[in-house]
């Protein structure tokens, strides 16, 4: 057993109450180097009484590790545990105080789950683990008012760039809820709605204004009212962690210098505050000049922001926030933005832009839930041929060990975005691989989203590409591939277990592109197969039970004896069902 490969703190991901009863135990070793983990449990002011072995499940595996996972439910919420581990013969007992090849006695030195407090437990909507989000870009969704359109809109459906304007506003979004509500989506992501000279929006002037070439506040909450009248939510889309030049504060910076009441809104590190040898004299975005940085630690500045955050909540009954460059923006704004939008509507969704690991963010104080291209790197790869099986099983389990369960089931999964490539054109225009990423999004842990178009087939490059106007001319719409991503959406919201129920993978076999998963939980048991190459296969795997049918035609297709044979043509998949008997 190699002994510096076993790993545990308590804390964090690694043990952590998953709501008021429960507390969830994980414990890392060395991949395929130890047959099991018991975790060793009781209450340390009555071990005796209170003692309890659990075996733990071996819920994952990346390249270098495999992952133990244990649900417990301690009499008096709290816990001392250790963990017995077993190699052949060999045993090895951690604790808190080290890795003993004999069992310590009971509980000194043992890890602690002192107490449950039920507000320290890390909460998350639960409307947000049904959701299924469609993120709008306002400007290319819909032209519904031409007399509020920019100078100069040019026709729609135009090629973009990035200064170019077609029109599109609120009213748009207004007269095509009922094309959404047929698709079957519920929630709706938009991208910035308020004030600014941009087509994208993301460098704001009014944080209090929607643009006029959307439309009005009071349109605004006329489009909210009328989504949640369709039972749809809306997310917004906040940029906190800069401005345009245009916004009035900075333009007085612009204007009086290291006299501006307003100069320690900004980090400005040498005045005047200008350009440079193309270099801002002030922090900014990236190094665009336009996009002066907020100092979110200045008490005006954060209370200014927070204001936002709660008008907009209260104004318009808004469901969630998505932060835009959230990991640019300090903690401590956000534990503070956490406590002004919850107080107002406590099932609000926050979703911040982090790119990577973002635990730090997701600890129950600030976030609930990131923007996951993480998760649409690996898949995509996978699926344009860049891994096998085993490759991607080990990258995709690994991302589930980032975070605790309850992130994980409301972790915002998307597969393209207006910061990216379109999907049919991230899979080389294969259509049949965009359907099977599809599957794998609507039926993998976490909430999925679908950028506008991609159901009716829209491609695109990199920015400003991506950004295409949507295409509402039936005859030039994929309707095949619309049927099938509704399809979808109805299968995931009809069905609990592809929202809230385990995920792991059956078999993803080095060398083979082919692979076979499971969701379940308590009610229900689906397995998804994938043929992830261009030639016909057939896949096998071991089934004790008859009773399986088709999740789309609900055709019986029982195992032969106890093996499942399921032949898929190239690039197809199948999901297959079953009720668990009580």
């Amino acid at each position: 057993m190699l002994l510096e490969a076993l790993y545990h703190v308590p804390r964090d991901k690694w043990a952590y109450a998953y709501d008021s009863r429960t507390i969830h135990l994980r414990v890392r070793t060395k991949k395929n180097d130890v047959n099991s983990v018991v975790a060793m449990t009781g209450d340390k002011y009555d071990w005796k009484s209170t003692y309890f072995e659990i075996t733990m499940d071996k819920a994952a595996s990346d390249e270098m590790f495999d992952y133990w996972e244990a649900e417990v439910l301690p009499k008096y919420k709290r816990l001392s545990y250790a963990f017995r581990i077993t190699a052949g013969t060999e045993t090895t007992y951690m604790l808190d105080s080290g890795i003993y090849h004999y069992c310590p006695a009971p509980t000194g030195g043992y890890y602690e789950f002192p107490y449950i407090h039920e507000i320290d437990v890390i909460t998350v909507p639960e409307w947000a683990q049904d959701a299924i989000f469609y993120q709008i870009i306002p400007e290319r969704f819909a032209n519904g008012d031409p007399s509020n359109d920019p100078e100069k809109t040019e026709p729609w459906g135009g090629q973009p760039k990035m200064d170019n304007f077609f029109g599109g506003d609120l009213k748009g979004v207004l007269d095509h809820l009922n094309d959404l509500a047929d698709l079957g989506i519920n929630a709706i992501y938009f991208t910035p709605l308020f004030k600014s000279p941009s087509n994208h929006k993301y460098d704001t002037v009014d944080y209090k204004q929607v643009d006029p070439h959307f439309g009005t506040n009071a349109l605004l909450k006329e489009v909210v009212e009328a989504c949640h009248a369709k039972g749809i939510r809306v997310m917004l889309d906040a940029v906190f962690n800069h401005c345009s030049e245009q916004f009035p504060p900075f333009q007085d910076v612009l204007k009086n210098g290291e006299k501006s009441k307003y100069k320690d809104w900004f980090h400005v590190n040498k005045f005047p505050a200008r350009i440079e040898n193309g270099i801002a004299t002030y922090d900014t975005f990236g190094f665009y000049g336009n996009m002066p940085k907020f100092n979110t630690a200045n008490p005006e500045v954060k209370q200014y922001l927070l204001d936002v955050a709660e008008y907009w909540i209260r104004e318009i009954k808004l469901d969630g926030w998505r932060l835009d460059v959230a990991n640019e923006v300090d903690h401590h704004f956000w534990r503070d933005f956490r406590t002004v939008v919850k107080a107002v509507n406590p099932e609000a969704y926050i979703v911040g832009e982090v790119w990577s690991d973002s635990l730090s963010w997701l600890s129950g104080d600030q976030f609930d839930s990131v923007m996951n291209y993480p998760f649409a790197e690996k898949v995509l790869e996978f699926f344009n041929g860049g891994m096998d099986g085993a490759t991607f099983s080990n990258r995709m389990s690994s991302l589930l060990m980032r975070y605790p369960q309850q992130t994980n089931e409301v972790v915002f999964n998307m597969l393209c975005s207006h910061d990216t490539p379109r999907l049919l054109t991230r899979v080389g225009g294969d259509k049949r691989k965009q359907k099977l990423a599809v599957v794998f999004l609507f039926t993998y842990m976490g909430t999925p989203c679908i950028f506008y178009g991609d159901e009716v087939g829209i491609t695109g490059d990199v920015d400003p590409d991506c950004r295409k106007c949507m295409i509402w001319e039936q005859n030039k719409q994929d309707r095949e591939l619309y049927d099938f991503y509704k399809m979808m959406i109805h299968l995931r919201k009809k069905n609990k277990a592809l929202r809230e129920g385990r995920f792991r993978f059956l078999k993803a076999d080095p060398g083979n592109p082919c692979i076979i998963y499971e969701r379940a939980n308590a009610d229900i048991h689906f397995t998804v197969w994938m043929n992830n190459t261009g030639q016909k296969q057939t896949l096998s795997h071991p089934m004790v039970t008859t009773d399986w049918r088709d999740a789309l035609s609900d055709e019986q297709v029982p195992p032969v004896n106890g093996v499942m044979n399921i032949t898929l043509d190239a690039y197809g998949y199948r999901i297959l069902y079953r009720k668990i008997a009580k």
